[in-house]
């Protein structure tokens, strides 16, 4: 049995008789308190989508719901669904857009990394790897010698997402972006 202050964004938990699956975090400390954090948890239901937004202390023991992960790579869009394959028996997983909104900005066909999560035979979520690389489609023109510099300008990457990048990057790049707090890494290491 975990601890809230051990609780991961995407975590399957047991709340109530329901199993949840956690989708935001937020720390808190409060001033003059012996003892320790809060932590806010954002939590939606996994069969009624109903959120849920719940505040525990650091040592308060949650349980596990019992999940499984399949890695799956994405297949196509089929209205409000996104469609995954799993990659080892081909299986289609279906995921409402609303579910999975934070996570289709780091999606393309070649995303490796990325899991669903299901939960009692139902696909519920996606786990997503820590970084994915993705391509700028369009920024300013780079500068010489920005590299020099800790100036960024915005990019607007091949999925819609936009995130500050340095100066000496330009649109064509390839970039390394974390998942879970949406900033550029670095360049992505070339293939080719």
């Amino acid at each position: 049995m975990p601890k809230a202050s051990e609780i991961k964004k995407n975590a399957a938990i047991e709340y109530n008789g329901r199993t949840v699956i956690v989708k935001d975090i937020e720390r808190s400390v409060p001033q003059g308190r012996a003892g320790g954090s809060l932590y806010r948890m954002r939590m939606y239901d996994v069969v009624t989508g109903a959120k849920i937004d719940e505040t525990f202390k650091d040592s308060e023991m949650l349980n596990f719901a019992d999940l499984t992960r399949r890695a799956v790579m994405f297949s196509y869009i089929d209205g409000d669904e996104y469609v995954f394959m799993d990659k080892e028996d081909y299986t289609p997983f279906n995921l409402n857009k609303e579910t999975i909104a934070d996570e289709i900005l780091f999606i393309q066909e070649d995303t490796e990394g990325v899991q669903v999560v299901i939960v009692d035979d139902v696909p519920v979520a996606l786990a997503m790897p820590t970084s994915v690389e993705l391509e700028i489609t369009e920024t300013d023109p780079s500068i010489k010698g920005g590299s020099a510099t800790a100036r960024t300008k915005p990019a607007l990457l091949s999925t819609g997402l936009t995130v500050q990048v340095p100066e000496h990057i330009s649109t064509g790049d390839k970039i390394k972006v974390n998942v879970e707090e949406r900033i550029f890494m670095g360049r992505a290491d070339s293939k080719t």
